[in-house]
Parts: C-alpha cells; structure tokens; sequence
C-alpha cells in the first residue's frame, strides 16, 4: 500500500501526456507515492506511450470510456493508498507542489478533499476557471469560485492566499481521504462529467467532513482539454448535472423552492442562448431537462441513499444569494465584492 496515489485519468490525451507526465513524476516522485494513468479505453496510442517511456508508472486500462467520475470510480477500486489525487492529464504541476496537500490532510483528520491554487497555464498569473482558489455554490447550485465568478476570471495578486473552508474542490486537481471515499461512495457515475466533484464534497459534508483549499500548493491548468467550454456537450452536461445535484443532495425545507427557481433560470438562460442564435445550446439545454425527468425514479432512490449519510442539515459553505442576480443586475463580478 502507498500512501499517496496520484492517478491521471486519460482519454485520448496523448499531447498532455507528452507535455506533463514527466514534470508530475519529476515533482512527485518518491517511495511513498504512486504515480498512475489510468486510461478510459483511449485510440490514439497515449497508454502504449505511456508503458514504453514510464515503466514505473501504473497503467490502469479500462475498456471504454467511463467518463471522469465512472473512470476514476473504475481506476480507484483498483488502487490502495491513504490518499488519492485526482490530477487532470492538462495540468503542469510545480516543484513541492504534493506535499503542503499530503501534510495538511495528515494533520486535519476531519477535512476529506482539499485543492491547491489552480492557475492558468496560459496566463500564469490569472485564475483557471476550473477551481481558481476554491469553490462554492450558491442557493441555486450555481458553482463559483473565488478568482471566477460565471466566465469572470481574476487575475492573481495574492488576494486569496488563504487556507479557508470551502463548499467543494476542484476535480482538476484534488486530494482526498480514500477513507472519505469509499463511505461516501465515490463519483456518482451518471453524472459522467461535469459537477460530479461537487456531487461528492455535498455528500461529504453532510457526513460530516470538512473539505478546504490550500494555497500553499500551486498548479497550472490548460482547461477545456477534453471538452471545449463552449461545447454544447458540456452545456448539456452542466445542466442536467445541476439538476441532479439538487435532487439529491437539497435539504427538505429548501428543496422545491430551490428546484422550482432553478427551472425558471434555465429557462431563461434557453432564452438568452436562443436570443444568441445558439441553437445548439437551446437543444442542450432541453435535452437536460427531459433527461433529468426521465431520472426522477433513479434520483428518489439515490436521494435516499443520501439521507443516510446525514449526520446535519447544515450548509455552512453554501452562498445564500444569488450570482446571477448578482453579477447581471447588481455587477458584483468578483468574489470579495460578492462576499464583502
């Protein structure tokens, strides 16, 4: 047993392998950490590259492609460690970049994820959508993070170097407790990606975990590096994933108020899409919803489930406000104007 597994779960990603592998093995490399790629049935050769140039590197193959949450549920059954990474194959990590997060978790025996500082690789000194300097959701279920409220992307100046709470960490780069893990019972591998990370960390929560970001671990994202964000894929994805995160995880005494207010907003974002003469993310958008319907029997059964990991009602992390209300209407576009 390791204690440390960082796995990279690759789809035809054989160009960030190239690009990254090394600098991940380089910086993370020692007795006690194993390095593995677990491979979600990719064509383009990337996992013979892999077992030709990284002999020490553990090759996970799946058959096909399970998605980021069933392909890291899938590659994690396979593995014993105290702690898994989750690493994104488009991330260049930096030197010292594993150990503040393996050290935190050993002395937090409460905290079940953590995340370090997620910037751009493009733009090194700005905040990469996907994390940024952790991560929130709204009363809506509207992620953001600090550094990036909706497509608003703030440059880094040291504002958020703070290790705080908070609601979910970044599927990008994340570490968690495999204890944390395995009873909370991993991805939801129907979300297939897309929102699965926050789908855990509101579970983890109310078993009573904490989940936190570290700043004192920095990494760099490319971002987009299997689905483009203007994909209508990822459109549909986001939404019909939000859907079920609040099916299943929204406290009774909020849970038709809320689900009834997030319909009327994607409606409206149909509107503003369809006023855009994007007709692709129209369809996205309706197709999540019928999709989500179709579910409801499925998402009784898991919201059940759910309920038996409760140990409290509390949602300490979750903004009681609106960000689209209050980016479009009240121009509050960063997160210290958001939460003065």
């Amino acid at each position: 047993m390791h204690k440390t597994a960082v796995v990279i779960l690759n789809w035809n990603g054989l160009g960030y392998l190239k690009m990254f592998l090394g600098t991940v093995i380089k910086h993370s490399g020692d007795n006690d950490t194993l390095i593995c790629v677990a491979d979600n049935g990719s064509t383009d050769g990337s996992p013979e590259w892999v077992k030709e140039n990284f002999s020490n590197v553990r090759l996970v193959m799946l058959d096909k492609n399970y998605g980021f949450a069933g392909g890291y549920n899938q590659a994690i059954a396979q593995l014993d460690a105290k702690y898994f990474i989750l690493l994104n194959s488009d991330i260049e990590v930096t030197e010292g970049w594993l150990q503040p997060l393996v050290s935190f978790m050993d002395n937090n025996q409460d905290v079940a994820s953590c995340q370090p500082k997620i910037l751009s690789y493009y733009q090194k000194d700005h905040f990469e959508h996907a994390g940024a300097a952790g991560c929130f959701i709204d009363k809506y279920g509207y992620p953001f993070c600090r550094g990036r409220i909706l497509d608003k992307i703030e440059k880094d100046t040291g504002q958020y170097d703070s290790q705080i709470n908070v609601f979910w960490s970044s599927g990008a780069c994340m570490i968690v407790r495999a204890d944390a893990w395995k009873k909370c019972g991993g991805f939801d591998p129907d979300f297939f990606a897309h929102m699965e990370e926050i789908d855990l960390c509101w579970r983890f929560h109310k078993a009573g975990y904490r989940v936190c970001f570290l700043p004192d671990s920095v990494i760099y994202h490319v971002g987009g590096g299997t689905l483009p964000y203007s994909s209508p894929i990822k459109t549909y994805l986001n939404f019909r994933n939000s859907l079920f995160l609040l099916y299943k995880n929204l406290p009774d005494k909020r849970f038709y108020r809320v689900l009834f207010v997030r319909k009327i907003l994607d409606g409206m974002a149909a509107v503003f899409f369809l006023l855009k003469g994007s007709l692709e993310s129209v369809n996205a958008v309706w197709k999540a919803h019928m999709d989500y319907y179709k579910a409801l029997a499925e998402l009784r059964k898991k919201r059940e489930k759910v309920k038996e990991l409760e140990i409290s009602e509390t949602e300490p992390e979750v903004l009681n406000k609106s960000i689209v209300f209050e980016f479009y209407v009240k121009g509050n576009k960063t997160y210290t104007s958001l939460i003065p």
